[in-house]
């Protein structure tokens, strides 16, 4: 296949492009003036400069390809509208273009997120016929480039998918957890019982080409996730089984971790840098369930994540050692 990337810089994105190049296709990622793309370059990857806020640097990029795999957007902004642009109007964007330079394209695979879904109630996953209730601005951005994905199905096949909590090498905010177990320091999350769904990032990249490539699949929104919810405990646990740490010195509270939350983003607006932590977020740890019923994709494609919690974990450890970063 011929595709093209979005996002090729993120961690999703990352092992994504990796894995496509790795099965011989031809690969080619969207990258802005400012991304660090010096690793994509290492892998021989095409790269091209554009901006999906910018629908006049798209259009080179999305014609002849026979996939186009949307990952790029804003995770953490400090307004609605810089959420909204990158990812309500980016989206856009890119699905008008590509429907006018594109139209013959075979699969526009859109990730979105379980925000654009919202919170589960307790001892309920939700499923894709649930009605969609975000409770943040990137759920709510989120869940209008949805629309949008849907309102091309006509003129495009699309397909989403809304990926939970994903673990894996790359990923930020596990990464930063680890390094603070490795330091015996123990953030307490949640409530001790299970609050979230999760997938490891090698079985979302193997649903995202799954999806690309089969035709049942248009027009189709799909939740993926590996059929076991867990508590946010268990995740520093397997963290911390990983890495062979049995005691701590410092178990972080709720009431400090918002304490930590509230100068991170005090911080990141004087640095204009992403903040570590954000109120938000641990709020959404301790107070929301966030557990998703995936059994849609396996009815119709026949897809089942295969890593399950303490493997991920594992892998992830390891890799990190490997390169020397723990």
């Amino acid at each position: 296949m011929k595709a093209l990337v979005t996002g090729a810089t993120g961690f999703i994105g990352r092992h994504l492009t990796e894995e496509l190049e790795r099965r011989g296709n031809e690969v080619s990622c969207l990258v802005r003036k400012t991304s660090q793309s010096r690793e994509l370059q290492n892998i021989g990857v095409h790269l091209i400069l554009g901006d999906c806020r910018d629908k006049t640097t798209l259009e080179k990029a999305v014609e002849g390809m026979d996939y186009v795999f949307h990952l790029a957007g804003v995770i953490t902004a400090q307004t609605w509208e810089a959420y909204y642009l990158a990812n309500t109007v980016g989206t856009r964007n890119l699905l008008e273009v590509v429907a006018e330079r594109n139209p013959t394209l075979k699969k526009f695979v859109f990730v979105s997120s379980i925000s654009a879904a919202g919170p589960s109630e307790k001892g309920r996953g939700l499923n894709e016929d649930d009605p969609a209730r975000p409770i943040s601005n990137y759920g709510r951005s989120k869940l209008l480039a949805e629309e949008a994905v849907l309102g091309h199905k006509e003129k495009l096949p699309a397909v989403i998918l809304r990926p939970p909590n994903v673990l894996g090498p790359r990923q930020r905010e596990l990464f930063e957890s680890i390094k603070l177990i490795k330091r015996r320091i123990l953030p307490l999350v949640g409530t001790g019982e299970p609050q979230t769904s999760l997938c490891y990032v090698g079985d979302l990249v193997d649903a995202l080409i799954l999806v690309a490539e089969s035709d049942e699949a248009r027009g189709k929104t799909y939740f993926i996730a590996h059929p076991e919810p867990y508590a946010w405990g268990e995740i520093t646990g397997a963290v911390a089984e990983a890495l062979g740490i049995r005691r701590f010195f410092l178990k972080v509270p709720f009431s400090l971790q918002m304490v930590l939350a509230l100068i991170s983003e005090t911080s990141s607006r004087l640095t204009h840098e992403k903040p570590f932590l954000t109120r938000e977020s641990v709020i959404a740890a301790k107070r929301y369930y966030w557990i998703y019923d995936a059994s849609k994709i396996e009815r119709e494609l026949g897809f089942v994540p295969k890593v399950a919690l303490k493997e991920a974990i594992a892998k992830t450890v390891a890799w990190y050692r490997e390169r020397g970063a723990i």
